[in-house]
C-alpha cells in the first residue's frame, strides 16, 4: 500500500480493502535520499496499527540497492542504505524487511553472492539492530539478478554471519518465472518440497501472491491479478488451501488503480479460494 500523505496512511488504505496483511515502503523506493523518520511519525504509525488491527506487516526496501555490485561507491551507499533500512523497521516495530538479493552485473553468480553476503552482513552489524528478520525474495532470473534458484537463497543464508536474521520471502510470479511450477497439485507439492529440502519450509515467513502475464520458465517479471495469468486459479488454490501456510502472511503485488477495486477483487478470489477447504 502507499504511504502517501505519511506512513500511517497505509493502514487507512489496507483497512478500505478488507485487508489483514500489509506491506509497505518506509520511503520513497526510488531515491536514495531517506528522510528521518521522528518519534511522532513512529507514534502515528503505531496508533494506526493498533487501530486496524493485530495482523501482520511487512517493510520492502529501495530498489536502489545492490549489495552484490562490485562497484565499491554503489557497494557503500547500498551498506549506508540498507543499514539505516533496519534501522526503520525496528523503531516501527515492523518484523520482516524484504529484499531482492542483488544482481552481479557480469561477474557471475559465485562472485556476486560473496559479495551480496559480506555487503548483507557489513549492513546488519552496521546498522545496531537486534530484532529485524531480512527476508530474501525470491526473483524471476531477469538478467544478472540472484535469488532466481532454492539454492542460491540457500546459499546465501549458509554464508552469512547472522543466519538466524535471514527468512525467504517467496513471490509467486517470479518463482513460476524462475521454472517452479505450482499449477497443479503435483507440480505444486514438488516445488514446495524442493524448498523445504534445499531451504527449509521454517525460513518461509512471507508470500507475494502474484499472478505472472508471462508463461513457465520465461525468466520475466510482470505481474498479473490472480487467476487471470499464466498460473491460473488451481495454483493459487493449492497455496490457498495448505495449511502449512495458513499462518504465513500473504500481500498482493497485482496491478491496481487509485480506487483500490482491483485488491477488492484479488482478495475475494484468494479468500474465495481458501474458503473451500473451511479455511480463511
Amino acid at each position: 500500500m502507499s504511504i502517501a500523505g505519511g506512513l500511517h496512511m497505509a493502514f487507512e488504505r489496507i483497512s478500505a480493502v478488507d485487508g489483514t496483511a500489509l506491506q509497505i515502503f518506509t520511503r520513497n523506493q526510488r531515491q536514495w535520499r531517506i528522510p528521518e523518520l521522528s518519534d511522532y511519525d513512529a507514534e502515528l504509525f503505531a496508533m494506526a496499527w493498533s487501530q486496524w488491527g493485530d495482523y501482520p506487516v511487512a517493510a520492502h526496501d529501495s530498489y536502489l540497492i545492490n549489495l552484490a555490485t562490485g562497484d565499491p561507491d554503489l557497494a557503500e551507499r547500498s551498506r549506508i542504505a540498507f543499514a539505516e533500512e533496519l534501522r526503520r523497521i525496528e523503531k516501527l516495530n515492523i518484523p520482516h524487511l524484504i529484499t531482492h538479493p542483488g544482481s552481479h552485473l557480469g561477474a557471475g553468480a559465485e562472485a556476486g553472492i560473496a559479495r551480496y553476503v559480506d555487503n548483507l552482513d557489513q549492513a546488519i552489524e552496521r546498522s545496531g539492530t537486534r530484532r529485524a528478520m531480512v527476508l530474501l525474495e525470491t526473483t524471476a532470473g531477469q538478467g544478472t539478478n540472484l535469488g532466481s534458484t532454492f539454492e542460491e537463497l540457500a546459499w546465501i543464508i549458509e554464508l552469512s554471519r547472522h543466519p538466524g536474521r535471514l527468512g525467504v520471502c517467496y513471490d509467486t510470479c517470479h518463482t513460476f518465472a524462475a521454472g517452479y511450477d505450482i499449477r497443479t497439485p503435483e507440480a505444486y507439492a514438488r516445488t514446495f518440497e524442493h524448498f523445504d529440502r534445499v531451504i527449509g519450509l521454517d525460513r518461509l515467513l512471507f508470500f507475494h501472491v502474484n499472478d505472472t502475464r508471462n508463461e513457465f520458465d520465461s525468466r520475466k517479471d510482470r505481474h498479473e491479478h490472480i487467476g487471470q495469468g499464466a498460473i491460473g486459479l488451481e495454483g493459487f488454490r493449492c497455496l490457498m488451501r495448505d495449511p502449512r501456510f495458513a499462518a504465513v502472511p500473504k500481500a498482493l503485488e497485482t496491478p491496481k488503480d487509485a480506487d483500490l477495486a482491483d485488491d477488492v477483487r484479488n482478495l475475494a478470489t484468494l479468500r474465495g479460494l481458501a474458503a473451500e477447504s473451511g479455511g480463511r
